[in-house]
């Protein structure tokens, strides 16, 4: 029975199971912002005149046909947003990670020369 443990603690550490929920988590609610944020903010402030004179309460009742446009827009203004957000942590990650990279490169250069004046 502890071998079976131990197996499921190595499975978890490999496979970084508990950074996967946190991140299903975040994710799930950054969902939700994204979508009350649309809903809820962006399109009541931008496209409400046109939704009165179209006489829809949400832009996910525009429709032509029966093609329901409105969902479609919705969609792609949570798409867009969550794209949004996603480049700009990517993007700070990226530089927070040069950074590091150089402060390395420095921290390492300047032990290079304390060995190289050791020698000397």
């Amino acid at each position: 029975m502890k071998k079976v443990f131990q197996e499921f603690s190595n499975f978890l550490k490999q496979y970084n199971v508990i950074g996967l929920a946190v991140a299903i988590i975040i994710g799930g609610k950054l969902n939700q912002f994204v979508s009350s944020l649309v809903n809820d903010l962006i399109t009541p402030a931008i496209l409400q005149p046109v939704l009165t004179k179209m006489h829809l309460g949400k832009i996910e009742e525009i429709q032509w046909h029966g093609i329901y446009w409105g969902r479609v827009i919705s969609a792609a203004l949570d798409f867009l947003i969550v794209a949004l957000i996603v480049f700009f942590l990517v993007r700070a990650m990226n530089k927070a990670a040069e950074k590091a990279k150089l402060a390395a490169e420095l921290a390492a250069k300047k032990l290079e020369e304390k060995v190289k004046r050791e020698k000397d």
